[in-house]
């Protein structure tokens, strides 16, 4: 691992390259436009699982935002943008499984059609942009928290039209808070892989610098 204190170490150049920078651009504007129209859509068809995912894009793109600030910074400061996107999606996950329960408790029936569509839709979108980071899954805490989301997004997309299919078979809400139980576990699995790479590699930063990675920890 290259010292973080060396501006032009080989990480960081990479993290700036423009084609880093451009897929992040390309999947911030994506995922922005489909937190957007999929939480209005979820809303509208009183589906949990729907929520989910929107609320799942919502944190992406804050995350694709975090990232692009961090580009070509070393990698300490990665590392610190790493670990708060990490936390963000245990935030979220959180939050997705406290919505979960609402509407079990509600017995909420959501419209099968409209998480089809819009499902579909979500994954053709978080296909094209788990592809696009396919490249960088073996990088710093920083590109690999980015293709996390990604994948995790994609794989929450099948779970949205598992959901639909099992509510227009079944006629009841159950299949769309089972998925969206499981997608805010994932969410939680997710989010506590990139903060425990991303404190692994904070450490080791700190650790060559003499210094502790979080204010009162040990070097």
């Amino acid at each position: 691992m290259a010292c973080s204190c060396c501006p032009a170490s080989s990480a960081a150049q990479n993290d700036a390259a423009p084609h880093w920078r451009r897929a992040l651009w390309i999947a911030l504007i994506i995922n922005a436009g489909f937190f957007a129209a999929e939480i209005v859509m979820g809303m509208m068809a009183g589906s949990a699982a729907l929520e989910a995912d929107a609320l799942d894009f919502f944190g992406d793109a804050a995350n694709y935002a975090i990232s692009l600030s961090v580009a070509g910074m070393v990698l300490g400061w990665r590392s610190r943008a790493a670990l708060l996107k990490g936390v963000t999606m245990l935030v979220f996950a959180c939050w997705v499984l406290g919505n979960t329960a609402w509407h079990a408790w509600a017995g909420t029936l959501p419209q099968a059609e409209t998480m089809g569509v819009v499902g579909a839709l979500a994954l053709a979108a978080n296909a094209g942009v788990a592809g696009m980071f396919w490249r960088f899954r073996d990088g710093d805490a920083n590109m690999r928290s980015v293709w996390i989301c990604s994948r995790n997004d994609a794989i929450g997309n099948l779970a949205v039209l598992l959901a639909a299919l099992g509510v227009f078979g079944t006629g009841a809400g159950w299949p769309d808070v089972a998925v969206a139980a499981i997608m805010g576990g994932l969410g939680l699995h997710g989010g506590w892989q990139i903060v425990c790479h991303a404190w692994r590699e904070g450490q080791g930063v700190s650790h060559r610098r003499g210094e502790p990675a979080i204010p009162g920890s040990a070097a």
